[in-house]
């Protein structure tokens, strides 16, 4: 009995890994956001775009490590599959039925926004399949998952996202770009020993970190041009709180690039982990008084930083060279 119990808890506990619990949060902002943005969202449209997109969200994850996991055993052989924990078909089966959980929830909601599904989940095979080894492709589908999922909840709301909801999908779809292309170069010595062209890998730690400098910045500058559409006063000090952190984490990159540490470059990631979540509160208090903003921010943001430093390092290092927690 005791080593059953032992066996369902190691079971669970790879899951609770593969759901990668200070990630989740964003997802769902995101698609609240994207809802919000139309200015036609109710309590259950925002409901169902933050549900939604977390669903999706949780299918990337299973089915990424699925079509990583002979990666992972080169790099990061401490993951639940590549260790034994979670068995491939068991997170190939997961990935699928989430994706068809979030097809199935969106669809009701609107079934213009099928399409769009159909591109973010093909984006998220897509993605783990071949573009992550390919360079820049993978770190801009990446951003493409986002800024889709951020289109996809604007159509929760209404019949088509619209101008605004478009625009400021390029946010998203730029952020998340630099963020992925940070974590590559923490990644960078796995990438090269399985053979990833990286663009770290390709091209230098220096050209990674400017290019994701450049693309961060170009994120916050469209966002920025929000400022022009009516907004309420929430949207340009979150927007700041969120400029102000991202920058502190990619900034540093440029002059420590040459030496660049696989745990400092982590550091530089975890900040943007918090940092977005900001941001898409941020394009939310566009539409949607501070206070409610705020209040669902703090709480998702404490536990998105919790998590992080609780479970994180062990994630993504292996034991014998993971940060203190």
């Amino acid at each position: 009995m005791h080593d059953r119990w032992a066996r369902t808890r190691r079971t669970l506990w790879a899951h609770v890994q593969t759901f990668r619990p200070y990630t989740l949060c964003y997802p769902v902002l995101v698609g609240v956001a994207g809802a919000g943005v139309t200015g036609e969202a109710g309590r259950a449209e925002f409901v169902i775009a933050g549900f939604g997109t977390a669903f999706g969200w949780l299918a990337a994850h299973y089915l990424g490590d699925y079509f990583d996991r002979e990666l992972d055993r080169v790099a990061k052989p401490q993951r639940p599959i590549p260790s034994g924990r979670l068995a491939p078909g068991t997170a190939l089966a997961c990935g699928i039925g989430l994706a068809v959980a979030a097809t199935a929830l969106l669809t009701w909601a609107n079934f213009r926004a099928l399409p769009l599904v159909v591109v973010a989940l093909s984006g998220v095979i897509a993605y783990s399949w071949f573009c992550k080894a390919k360079g820049l492709s993978g770190n801009l589908v990446r951003g493409l998952i986002t800024a889709t999922a951020f289109l996809i909840g604007a159509m929760v709301a209404a019949p088509l996202p619209g101008w605004t909801a478009l625009g400021l999908s390029l946010v998203f779809l730029l952020h998340d770009t630099a963020s992925n292309l940070v974590g590559t170069m923490r990644d960078v010595d796995g990438d090269r020993a399985a053979g990833y062209r990286s663009v770290p890998v390709q091209r230098g730690q220096r050209y990674a970190a400017r290019l994701s400098v450049l693309l961060y910045a170009s994120a916050i500058g469209i966002a920025a041009l929000g400022l022009t559409l009516p907004h309420r006063t929430g949207y340009p000090v979150l927007l700041a709180v969120a400029g102000c952190a991202g920058l502190i984490a990619v900034l540093p990159l440029l002059w420590l690039a040459p030496t660049l540490s696989q745990a400092r470059a982590l550091r530089a990631h975890e900040v943007l982990v918090a940092e977005r979540l900001v941001l898409a509160a941020a394009i939310l208090a566009l539409t949607v008084p501070v206070v409610p903003v705020v209040a669902l921010l703090l709480p998702v943001l404490v536990f998105s930083v919790w998590t992080q430093a609780a479970m994180r390092s062990r994630h993504e290092i292996a034991e014998k060279e993971a940060l203190p927690t």
